[in-house]
């Protein structure tokens, strides 16, 4: 039997597809869900067909099968980020760090999967807000600065995996993003310099301070930038590899640290 359409469910879609929203019908859904008014519903369908990220005007977004809270302004996790997230937890290890985490969706999709002291760090104060409340029911700690810049120095030296979707944007190709994203996202999760490559340079170079030997260093980036990002890791002192998921259109860059921190920079 088809699925009947409730005459209002039909009028959103309708003004969904009209604005070019994809999965109008999906979306649709959400926001009669969301919405505890008529009031409210019609301020929701007003932002989404104005258009701001669906995941902005409900508040939260679906990530590794979780609700995460959303805030507007924050970076929304993509499905593609679930590679990291896979590989983060079965890299092993007690100790779990998401740099440049943004809402602390992966962070705390990996302590779904496997329990872990988790710390979280990034710069912009509302991304730190929103992972606060996302983390505090599973104990992560999440710390207010520039990448490594924000952690306490009790973690120098025995950090085990450290898991990071820093921008990688590169800047000439910030404009051709949709506009939910680059209008509505802030600017600094999505440009990663002249070759979208600035912020894991960054990463890499200082992971080995932070690192246990053995420890793993994961940031999410293209299958075009994979080669140079490799190289950013051996030039960092990380023996590097590369993952990739074609379902996905995942690409992650793996490096082991198999110095201790004192021999950085040798």
């Amino acid at each position: 039997m088809t699925e009947q359409v409730r005459p209002v469910e039909g009028a959103v879609v309708a003004r969904l597809r009209a604005a070019g929203c994809v999965f109008a019908e999906d979306e649709a859904r959400i926001l009669l869900a969301s919405a505890d008014t008529d009031a409210d519903l019609e301020a929701m369908v007003a932002a989404r067909v104005a258009g701001r990220p669906l995941e902005h005007v409900v508040g939260w977004a679906e990530f590794c099968g979780l609700r995460v809270q959303v805030d507007p302004g924050v970076f929304v996790p993509r499905r593609r980020s679930e590679l990291l997230v896979r590989l983060a937890a079965a890299a092993g290890g007690s100790t779990v760090l998401d740099l440049a985490c943004g809402s602390g969706a992966i962070g705390l999709a990996v302590t779904a999967r496997t329990p872990v002291d988790l710390h979280a760090a990034d710069v912009d104060p509302a991304a730190v807000a929103c992972a606060r409340r996302n983390l505090a029911p599973v104990g992560g700690r999440v710390y207010e600065g520039d990448l490594y810049g924000a952690l306490p120095d009790e973690l120098r030296g025995r950090v085990d995996v450290v898991v990071a979707n820093v921008p990688y944007v590169p800047t000439e190709a910030v404009d051709l993003m949709p506009p939910e994203a680059r209008l509505f996202e802030p600017l600094a999760a999505l440009d990663g310099g002249a070759d979208g490559l600035d912020l894991l340079r960054r990463a890499a170079a200082g992971a080995g301070d932070w690192l246990r030997p053995g420890g793993r260093l994961l940031i999410e980036t293209s299958i075009d930038q994979a080669a140079a990002a490799a190289r950013a890791y051996g030039d960092a002192g990380l023996e590097p590899t590369v993952a990739y998921d074609d379902d996905l259109g995942a690409t992650v860059v793996n490096g082991t640290w198999l110095r201790s921190s004192g021999d950085r920079g040798r």
